[in-house]
């Protein structure tokens, strides 16, 4: 080997080293910019990619179970980290905007988009129920810069709360369609009956397991972390990783006894938070939990910035570019007004809540599952459509979000920047 080569491997451990100081510093540099991380990330993936020295084309048809598996772990940590910022306490009332968009907005947006996916696309009814699915849920990743701000602050207006509750449990009320689609696919062709199973397992059963599992791992960790006697108990180790362990513990034992994980994890927190709301290890959880999953995010973006670059987009058409604007700009502003008719909330809340529909990590994950689990015809070109609409969602979304929330918090006579308190999600922390 020619001496002045470098080794892969020193040149991975660098390109680590970067990324991570990269993790650390972007989020201030980006901080008074109408500009986000995601938006950056993409950037630098298509960047890296675009060398003639990188020759590894992260398409994710190419990698599906990476695809899978990866984008699933991404999702989770942002569950815990989505959960762990939340400090309204769990109610019906409490949470009324969170059912709204939740029991309205979700299922309007999921049959709109399969409705546009069959009547504009040409798909067939269970893909287009794939493609609903998949693309219906806010993502938790993505819509961190819109969510409440870390433990304690006080910076959980309607609006935020609203975004954050629903990215929290929306990703696990979407999975009952995602197996209608894949119960649809096996079923339909062969006239076998499908309804009593999908209601009975799918959709009883691994809700309600997932909600119970949750739960009872979240009062396992809040019991073991905060009120075993004061020698042993885990908060005293000051170790963060303790969500860590808390997440993966109830993704794993919910989907062994396959119930949802996603609803799982996310109630896990919520139940780990309330048994010390106060308790100042809550910003340890939460600090090395946003560090984790920011970390995997712009890994995952990068890669997705380098399949953008390798010909993810090349099977579109004008047909699914208009398309793919017609779902961010007029299903889910429609469906989330429709959801909010009769919240008292004013216009610019209303405006504001329906908009940030945000389709990102989330909907990749789901729609690498349904591929491998269900037979689906050129997929390559799903693949493009449901790339082409995260990509305009980072964009539009990341590239409004600064001012749009910078003019509600004026209006409601807040400004972060005087308390001291760093903008929510990925944006860093205040010095």
């Amino acid at each position: 080997m020619d001496s002045l080569s470098p080794d892969p491997y020193i040149l991975i451990l660098t390109g680590a080293g970067l990324l991570i100081a990269l993790v650390a510093w972007l989020p201030l540099a980006l901080k008074r910019l109408p500009l986000s991380l995601p938006i950056v990330c993409i950037g630098i993936g298509a960047a890296i990619f675009l060398l003639p020295q990188v020759t590894l084309r992260p398409l994710p048809y190419r990698y599906p179970e990476v695809t899978e598996r990866f984008a699933e772990f991404v999702v989770i940590i942002a569950l815990m980290g989505a959960g762990l910022k939340i400090d309204r306490i769990f109610g019906w009332h409490r949470w009324s905007i969170t059912w709204r968009l939740l029991l309205v907005t979700m299922p309007l947006s999921i049959i709109a988009i399969m409705a546009l996916g069959m009547g504009a696309l040409g798909l067939p009814l269970a893909v287009a129920l794939l493609l609903g699915a998949s693309l219906a849920p806010t993502d938790p990743v993505l819509a961190a810069d819109v969510q409440v701000g870390p433990p304690k602050t006080g910076d959980e207006d309607e609006v935020r709360f609203g975004l954050t509750s629903e990215a929290g449990l929306n990703d696990g009320a979407a999975f009952p369609f995602v197996h209608l689609a894949i119960l649809l696919a096996a079923t339909l062709p062969a006239g076998e009956p499908w309804l009593t199973e999908w209601l009975t397992y799918r959709v009883l059963w691994e809700i309600a397991g997932g909600i119970l599992g949750g739960w009872l791992v979240g009062r396992l960790f809040g019991w073991l972390t905060f009120h075993v006697p004061a020698e042993t108990k885990l908060s005293r180790t000051g170790d963060g990783l303790i969500a860590l362990s808390a997440t993966l513990v109830s993704y794993g034992l919910t989907e062994i006894v396959h119930v949802y994980g996603f609803l799982a994890v996310f109630v896990t927190t919520l139940t780990f938070r309330s048994a010390h709301r106060d308790h100042d290890f809550q910003d340890e959880m939460h600090a090395i939990t946003e560090q984790i999953e920011r970390l995997a995010m712009m890994v995952l973006l990068i890669l997705f910035g380098g399949a953008l670059v390798s010909g993810l987009l090349a099977p579109i058409t004008w047909t699914d570019a208009i398309v793919a604007v017609v779902v961010l700009l007029v299903v889910r502003p429609l469906a989330g007004w429709v959801g909010l008719i009769g919240w008292t909330g004013d216009r610019g809340e209303k405006l504001t809540l329906s908009f940030f529909g945000i389709r990102g990590v989330g909907t990749i994950y789901y729609l690498a599952y349904g591929i491998n689990h269900m037979p689906v015809d050129d997929a390559e070109h799903l693949w493009a459509i449901v790339g082409l609409i995260v990509l305009l969602s980072i964009l539009l979304h990341g590239l409004t979000v600064t001012p749009i929330m910078r003019s509600l918090d004026k209006r409601r006579g807040v400004d972060p920047e005087a308390k001291g308190v760093p903008p929510p999600g990925l944006r860093g922390r205040a010095s």
